[in-house]
């Protein structure tokens, strides 16, 4: 008979399983640890991630090799303006049946995988962008009236070049709100430089050794969602959210001056539940005050949104997400 594992054990999993797939990235992606430990978090909440940064740094590579470290289906969608929302989702096609019949039979898209990049999203149209949205929010895709789920484990990973803005359709903010976490990627160090340059023109990389698979991922998922975490950690989570609306009494100055708009419930949900993994990951069965500190600014930056003040002024959310931190642990 066998015997279920404890809470213990499971968590070691966890970890011995999360720090598997990290190690198989930095075999080949250079540097941002924190960058990489945060898109995992996002993954294994079962939360979509938007990447932010310039072409060359590697996003595509990040998000590949997770999948493949994982051994989970991967499909990557190049964003266009001519990108149609049938080539995301799929479409019916007619088909020739038995004694000359013909009907239509569904032709899945790229976006029927476990993970999906959205390579440079914000160059899709609007119509397009919208496609990922039903899928993003309900696991799942209409096409012609007709339902088609898709797998779990399903997390979409988006990218978006800040530098070219000719040609793209910036992300609406009802759409922003559904990405767990956003992340910024910044330029490599010199250092780092050097080191992308001596594995990509050297002899090829060892290519990344699988471990677990969709029900193990699964298993994760759930595991973070069991960690418990005490009511004075969710009333300062909570406050977080309400210090980023300008017209709460909780928002600090610089919120009141440059903020429009703050963040929704989604971020709550964010803040706990990377809380929890994270937790976990330092091997803590519940959730301490420094594990939302952790991942806040991941789970605000793109929640937060500026006036014509602050861009005039180059003010950056991250810049209010840590007034909001400040103030909040102030109190």
């Amino acid at each position: 008979m066998t015997s279920t594992p404890s809470i213990e054990q499971r968590a070691d999993a966890f970890r011995s399983t999360f720090q598997h797939v990290t190690d198989q990235v930095h075999q080949t992606f250079v540097g941002h640890r924190t960058l990489v430990e945060h898109a995992l978090i996002s993954f294994f909440c079962g939360g979509h991630t938007l990447i932010e940064g310039a072409p060359g740094l590697g996003k595509t590579l990040l998000v590949r090799t997770i999948a493949h470290a994982l051994r989970l289906n991967y499909s990557r969608v190049q964003c266009t303006p001519d990108l149609l929302p049938g080539d995301v989702t799929g479409t019916n096609i007619l088909v020739d049946g038995p004694q000359g019949a013909r009907s239509f039979v569904f032709h899945k898209g790229p976006i029927f995988a476990n993970v999906v990049l959205a390579d440079e999203i914000n160059r899709a149209t609007p119509r397009t962008q919208s496609a990922f949205l039903e899928a993003m929010q309900e696991q799942q895709v209409t096409v012609f009236g007709a339902t088609h789920p898709i797998a779990a484990p399903f997390a979409v990973f988006a990218t978006e070049n800040p530098i070219e803005m000719e040609g793209t359709y910036p992300l609406p903010e009802a759409q922003l709100d559904r990405f767990f976490f956003k992340l910024l990627m910044p330029s490599p160090t010199t250092d780092e430089l050097a080191e992308i340059v001596a594995r990509t023109t050297g002899t090829p990389a060892v290519q990344p050794a699988p471990q677990a698979d969709a029900a193990g991922v699964a298993g994760m998922i759930a595991l973070i969602r069991e960690v418990p975490v005490a009511d004075d950690v969710v009333r300062m989570a909570l406050r977080l959210v309400r210090a980023t609306h300008p017209n709460a009494d909780e928002a600090p100055l610089s919120i009141r001056q440059y903020g429009r708009y703050g963040a929704s419930p989604r971020a709550a949900q964010a803040l706990i539940l990377g809380a929890k993994a994270h937790a976990l990951l330092n091997r803590r069965y519940h959730v301490a005050k420094d594990d939302v500190r952790a991942v806040a600014p991941a789970a605000l930056r793109h929640r937060v949104l500026v006036n014509f003040q602050a861009e005039m002024e180059h003010v950056t959310t991250d810049s209010l997400v840590s007034d909001v931190l400040a103030t909040v642990e102030a109190h």
